[in-house]
């Protein structure tokens, strides 16, 4: 008999806003399994910095894409939306319901749309842009792509390099924003529906719960954790470890700065992640945006994802 399950429950929102412990109440009323599109949480040995939920929570509620590989390992956000898919078709199969829950906006592009690969690399414009950033300096080439795609700048790190120099190659190549093309997406059509639910909560409070969030994840023992992977051979320029919680933590470990600036940067940095991540998803139209902080928030979900079942 074929499951009746046809839709997905997408709790996302900024970091710090309170999406893993609504997601398990949604998950305990709903008979539900947690689909994570958080794309660090996705790497094992990363657990303090990147906010993973508990093992006592993870053994009562099966969560998918955490822990699934190692920090040095290649796996992309293409790889991510076919595997999570595939996933999903097997909770439904299971007649449970799939919850997806998250905060990268690219992983939940790559789940519900597909992902724009994009052209091939040109290495004569790619080495053109290296040299620019060499010779002039990184912040000239992020000023550049905030001209001609102020949307990717807006959900890129000024210091990111790599997906700088990409997404101006992508707009050389095509004479079109990166931001635009990844709209488009290039899988077959997925037969479920996202209901996609946004938390928020006032900028001044978003603050102080990552002011709280970054002293607990210290004395959880977080430079332990960086320290641990320094000696395990991963290197801070890796990907994965290219992230808030812990480029600044090396920085500590490599003598750069003192343990007080690093927590300092630590949470700077951590505010400016948040301000992307909502820049991202303000510009999706199909999010229901609601009160984190509101008393009755996991009932006002139900009853728009029951509204929306309803309506077909």
């Amino acid at each position: 008999m074929p499951s009746t399950i046809d839709r997905v429950v997408v709790i996302l929102g900024p970091t710090c806003v309170g999406k893993s412990q609504v997601s398990l109440k949604l998950a305990d009323i709903l008979n539900g399994e947690i689909v994570s599109f958080d794309s660090r949480q996705i790497y094992r040995y990363m657990d303090i910095g990147t906010a993973k939920p508990t093992k006592e929570d993870r053994e009562r509620i099966p969560h998918h894409f955490i822990d699934r590989i190692s920090p040095d390992e290649k796996f992309t956000a293409a790889d991510y939306g076919k595997e999570a898919r595939q996933i999903i078709r097997q909770i439904v199969k299971r007649e449970k319901q799939p919850i997806a829950v998250g905060g990268s906006g690219l992983y939940l592009r790559a789940l519900t749309q597909g992902f724009f690969k994009g052209p091939r690399a040109d290495e004569r414009i790619r080495r053109k842009l290296m040299r620019e950033a060499q010779e002039f300096g990184e912040p000239r080439l992020f000023r550049r792509l905030k001209t001609v795609d102020p949307e990717a700048a807006g959900r890129i790190h000024p210091n990111d390099l790599v997906r700088i120099v990409r997404a101006l190659e992508v707009y050389e190549i095509t004479g079109k924003p990166i931001s635009l093309l990844q709209r488009q997406g290039d899988y077959e059509p997925f037969a479920m529906q996202f209901v996609r639910i946004g938390l928020n909560i006032e900028r001044k409070e978003l603050y102080q719960r990552i002011e709280r969030r970054v002293g607990e994840m210290i004395s959880a023992g977080l430079v332990e954790e960086v320290k641990m992977l320094k000696e395990r051979g991963f290197s801070p320029k890796l990907k994965a470890l290219k992230t808030v919680g812990y480029q600044e933590l090396f920085a500590y470990l490599d003598g750069e700065v003192d343990l007080h600036t690093a927590v300092e940067n630590l949470k700077l940095h951590t505010r400016h992640y948040a301000k992307r991540q909502l820049t991202w998803f303000r510009h999706d139209e199909e999010i229901i945006w609601l009160d984190a902080e509101d008393g009755g928030l996991v009932e006002k979900i139900l009853e728009h994802f029951r509204r929306v079942q309803r309506d077909g």
